[in-house]
């Protein structure tokens, strides 16, 4: 009987994925980032390793919203300071750091029993940009239409 092949941490090789978010729906595309950013796509992929890739997002701010979650969703936080409760809407967080809604939805979505030095880990992975331009042109990163896909994964037209 063969033994089970593990990875070591010199066979492992990051690609670089460019990823535009121009009316796609923000859940689908922070789920399928995630898949990207845990290297679930690869035959390779061990759990117990950052065997991912990288992703660049751009334009977040053109992310889109299914429904009226712009609107009635709100995220509330706390500095534990009386009277310090604070909310924002969905829309509200995507006018002001589109970023960082972006950002979160993927951190969100990367699992809850990933250990969290590993999910921090593969986070630095992720590059999002609300603008068209990025600054990773040297790596030379494979464009994925993630709006063909599916044609669910895009809304509008």
């Amino acid at each position: 009987m063969a033994a089970t092949k593990s990875l070591k941490k010199c066979e492992l090789d990051a690609k670089w994925y460019l990823i535009d978010a121009t009316d796609c729906t923000l859940g689908r595309l922070a789920a399928y980032t995630a898949n990207i950013l845990r290297g679930k796509h690869k035959p390779t992929w061990t759990p117990n390793m950052d065997c991912g890739d990288h992703v660049i997002i751009i334009n977040a701010d053109k992310v889109a919203l299914s429904g009226q979650k712009a609107d009635k969703d709100r995220f509330f936080w706390h500095s534990l300071w009386t009277g310090s409760l604070k909310s924002r809407t969905l829309g509200q967080m995507r006018s002001d750091k589109p970023e960082k809604l972006v950002f979160n939805a993927v951190k969100r979505m990367m699992g809850r029993r990933t250990a969290v030095a590993l999910a921090n880990q593969r986070l630095t992975k992720l590059h999002v940009y609300a603008g068209a331009e990025h600054k990773h042109e040297a790596q030379k990163p494979v464009v994925i239409d993630f709006a063909g896909l599916n044609r669910k994964n895009k809304r509008g037209e």
